[in-house]
């Protein structure tokens, strides 16, 4: 049976919105962001996603654990990041369209820290906040047959893949499929989903917009719960897609060191010989003179051969 939802104008004009930024993206060679860009960004996303269940590190110590770093934190903690960064690393091992490929996620994001980690639940349970039950899920005898049927609808149904990854991300947090962990899951799994739509998505910090609006993503969850139908939830879900790639796209230039520029735009120019009009034509928030500084280092560093003089001055990326 698909998962109950309507579409509406407002899901309408962000849909056009997001992809109509995913184009922007795509333009600037940007569905893969520089090596430093992609690691900060995973780090965020890690960060926020664990924060939103109660993780107390911070981005600094979760830097120093990719590092290899000692830190002083909480044990479960420390576990929770290293799980998360494992699962991370092998995103693209998994397969979005396959429930066992989910719970074996789950089986290397929980491991340490749940019994059974990576086995649907047998049993019931309720999520409870503060002293109020705020959730019943379905009886344990029932998780099964509900996470097939999910599964059925996000490999059969021709529903746009925007809307499939929210109506995933709701029923999966709806049905509550495993003891623990079904938070970091549905966001997780929604942006494997995503990077099925674009590869921007495996490195864009969804969850890091999501901890900042966290009352908003439960009162979505809870709206949808109360309507029956997922409409609230993806309605929120694009809202914090759409931002997500608004922010990249404003920031990119900003965000960037002189490195990353010049890796980007190796990927645009590729064999092209190119002035430093043309550098700033695609860097249009940088100066002229820190255009020339990235030029000059690139050329001091064997990355780019430099000819001519002055107005003459052309550059060509050395293979």
């Amino acid at each position: 049976m698909k998962p109950p939802y309507s579409v509406n104008n407002k899901i309408l004009g962000l849909i056009s919105s997001i992809a109509e930024k995913v184009g922007e993206v795509r333009s600037a060679r940007l569905t893969k962001p520089p090596t430093e860009l992609r690691k900060r960004n995973r780090i965020k996303t890690i960060q926020s996603s664990l924060e939103i269940e109660g993780n107390t590190l911070t981005v600094e110590q979760i830097t120093d654990l990719i590092n290899n770093k000692r830190i002083l934190a909480p044990k479960k903690d420390i576990l929770e990041v290293k799980n998360a960064i494992k699962v991370y690393s092998i995103l693209d091992k998994l397969d979005p369209y396959r429930l066992d490929s989910l719970c074996h996620a789950h089986r290397v994001l929980m491991d340490g820290l749940l019994d059974n980690a990576g086995n649907l639940r047998k049993t019931s349970v309720g999520i409870v906040k503060g002293d109020d039950v705020t959730h019943i899920a379905p009886s344990g005898d029932m998780v099964y047959p509900l996470m097939n049927n999910l599964f059925y609808y996000l490999q059969n149904y021709n529903d746009l893949l925007l809307i499939k990854s929210c109506v995933f991300h709701y029923e999966f947090e709806f049905i509550h499929p495993f003891p623990d962990g079904n938070g970091r899951m549905g966001r997780l799994w929604q942006t494997m989903i995503l990077k099925d739509y674009s590869p921007v998505f495996e490195f864009l910090p969804v969850e890091t917009l999501i901890k900042e609006r966290q009352q908003d993503y439960y009162n979505a969850l809870a709206k949808s719960d109360n309507q029956g139908n997922s409409t609230s939830f993806i309605e929120f879900m694009l809202e914090i897609v759409n931002q997500a790639l608004e922010d990249l796209l404003s920031t990119q230039n900003l965000t960037l060191t002189n490195v990353e520029r010049i890796e980007v735009f190796r990927k645009i120019i590729d064999a092209d010989y190119f002035s430093r009009q043309d550098y700033l034509r695609h860097n249009k928030d940088i100066s002229p003179a820190t255009a020339s500084r990235d030029l000059k280092s690139a050329v001091e560093q064997g990355i780019l051969r430099k000819t001519g003089d002055k107005r003459l001055t052309k550059y060509k990326f050395i293979r």
